[in-house]
């Protein structure tokens, strides 16, 4: 749950001249909990992006307003619930590195799924290619050279099985 703000913290040096680090982490943070609640709802499942929106922005609203709002007179909560609009407007620096991370740690999830069932890749059961689209969309040079090679760790593995890995 909390990997992608572990992924920032390791962000390359070159970005921290770019690239509030403890901002970046704290939209991670705060993007999570949206979806420690909601779920992490992929593409895969064609929810529309509207309704996925609403439930994210109800749980931040509930967080924010419901579980903090006597809290320091909620302003501890409306601060969630910015940093959340932040992330979701996608518009600074801080919130197109986070996105990228987002993308980069779906990737890490699809290539331990299928390393955890080596044996089901070799029978054909597990082959989560239909993700790997998701390396094309990351935007900063630093994050797609992270997802460059770990794609090349994915073909490298698959190879060492004996099967051909597919790629979107």
């Amino acid at each position: 749950m909390y990997r992608m703000s572990i992924i920032t913290l390791l962000a390359p040096t070159s970005l921290r001249s770019t690239v509030n680090i403890s901002h970046a982490t704290r939209l991670a943070l705060v993007h999570d909990m949206a979806e420690a609640v909601v779920g992490d709802i992929t593409p895969q499942e064609k929810m529309p992006k509207s309704e996925k929106a609403r439930r994210e922005r109800d749980t931040m609203q509930f967080l924010a307003g419901t579980m903090l709002g006597s809290y320091d007179g909620g302003e501890q909560g409306r601060e969630l619930v910015e940093l959340w609009e932040e992330y979701e407007a996608g518009v600074t620096a801080e919130a197109k590195f986070v996105k990228d991370v987002d993308k980069l740690e779906l990737l890490c999830q699809m290539v331990e799924y299928e390393m955890a069932d080596a044996e089901a890749v070799k029978a054909g059961e597990r082959d989560l290619w239909e993700f790997t689209h998701v390396a094309t969309e990351i935007k900063g040079d630093e994050m797609k050279g992270w997802a460059d090679e770990l794609m090349g760790e994915r073909k490298r593995w698959w190879r060492e099985l004996g099967k051909e890995p597919r790629f979107k």
